[in-house]
């Protein structure tokens, strides 16, 4: 069923490129400028949302031993993820049960026992305490009871999920509205790592306008990708996901071939974003002499700073093919051209914006028409920061179904 959706989207794709039309949304969106400034809106945004969806944590790839973990903080959370003896992920709270100090340090490797720098209390890589130092003069003490905290996590389509809510439901594909089938198609779990670089932007939902908008790229960035970038936009939904397509001269090539030798690759082109904070973006790097390499994956994850005009992306690389020692000048070079991309036009364009609205001057910003997928992000923003727990999240995520925009 996934496949024949790419198949009929890129159908409808290509005869809007024929006909060089552009689905239109029905009117055009307004979204009042306090929603990116209010410092209350803002708290009520990160736990409406970041506290209550599950987060792009990592990477498949990330985690192909057995014992393989990765230890960073989220949000404010330090969250642990490791691959335990049974070979599935685990996720906790990297918080020790006896006084609260981080037991596994920020990074990556593999370990059978994780023992806390504080006072070497241990725990194996299913979270239960194995090791309390000097048991007998600490007290009577049952290790079953203090673990460490377990979070929910999922692995799908080669992502690591993680809910930041340790008292959320354990079904986090439910929040995926069956998207997750469509991501399998990108082909993450098979890829390599190649790579990660962080970038400082604005308000979150600054940076998040970006990744769903087509309508400026031949204009911001015609001194780097080319002024002959299509600057329209197909945008097909799963709930408050959506892959964003464009009718461009890629669609007119491919109707030159017939369907049955359309590649995954150009079925599964465009952007594909994670809501509420994830980008999937591709691009071909070539190696000596233009020959060798091939698709390499930049996914964005987005979080909020620290105040509402702040936000850091982390931007990982996967690659479909193994990046051997005479590829890596090339992936790097790409690499370094994409974080020149995003911070000097993108991010450093959203900062502006942000002064502008910081000044008072206008009460809203507008999406057009042709910004059905903006309209879209923000429509779902509003519902859930109106959301009082998760089983109302849950009952709104439940509803949503596949909406292709024709």
């Amino acid at each position: 069923m996934s496949r024949d959706r790419l198949l009929e989207a890129a159908r409808r794709t290509i005869a809007h490129a024929k006909a060089e039309t552009v689905p239109l949304a029905e009117t055009i969106g307004k979204v009042p400028v306090e929603h990116y400034l209010d410092h209350d809106r803002w708290l009520n945004e990160v736990r409406s949302l970041f506290h209550r969806f599950p987060l792009v944590f990592g990477f498949s790839c990330e985690f192909v031993e057995r014992y393989s973990y990765r230890s960073t903080e989220v949000i404010g959370i330090p969250v642990l993820v490791t691959r335990a003896a049974d070979d599935e992920l685990r996720a906790f709270v990297n918080t020790c049960s006896h006084r609260g100090s981080q037991v596994v340090p920020e990074g990556t490797g593999t370990s059978r026992r994780f023992t806390c720098p504080y006072h070497a209390w241990s725990y194996d890589n299913f979270g239960q305490l194995v090791g309390i130092l000097d048991h007998d003069e600490f007290g009577q003490l049952e290790m079953s009871c203090h673990g460490l905290t377990e979070l929910p996590v999922l692995e799908c389509a080669g992502l690591v999920f993680v809910g930041l809510d340790h008292e959320g439901t354990d079904d986090l594909e439910r929040y995926l509205c069956g998207y997750g089938e469509m991501l399998e198609h990108l082909g993450l779990a098979g890829c390599y790592f190649a790579g990660q670089q962080i970038v400082d932007g604005p308000n979150w939902k600054i940076a998040y306008d970006g990744y769903l908008d087509f309508y400026h790229l031949p204009i911001l960035h015609r001194e780097s990708f080319g002024a002959d970038l299509c600057n329209k936009a197909i945008y097909d939904a799963w709930g408050p996901h959506q892959r964003v397509s464009a009718p461009d001269a890629s669609a007119l090539r491919l109707d030159q071939s017939p369907e049955s030798q359309w590649s995954i690759g150009a079925l599964t082109s465009g952007i594909w974003t994670i809501f509420p904070h994830v980008s999937v973006a591709s691009f071909h790097v070539a190696g000596p002499n233009g020959e060798g390499g091939g698709r390499m994956y930049m996914v964005s994850q987005l979080f909020p700073g620290e105040t509402p005009d702040a936000s850091t992306t982390t931007q990982t690389f996967l690659t479909t093919f193994e990046p051997a020692e005479e590829m890596l000048p090339f992936i790097e070079a790409e690499q370094r051209f994409l974080l020149r991309v995003v911070r000097d036009e993108d991010y450093a364009t959203g900062f502006l914006l942000q002064r502008g609205l910081k000044s008072g001057a206008k009460d809203f910003v507008m999406f057009g028409r042709n910004e059905a997928g903006g309209q879209r992000f923000h429509e779902w923003v509003d519902r859930l920061v109106h959301t009082e727990s998760e089983s109302e999240v849950l009952a709104l995520v439940d509803k949503a179904t596949y909406e292709p925009q024709r």
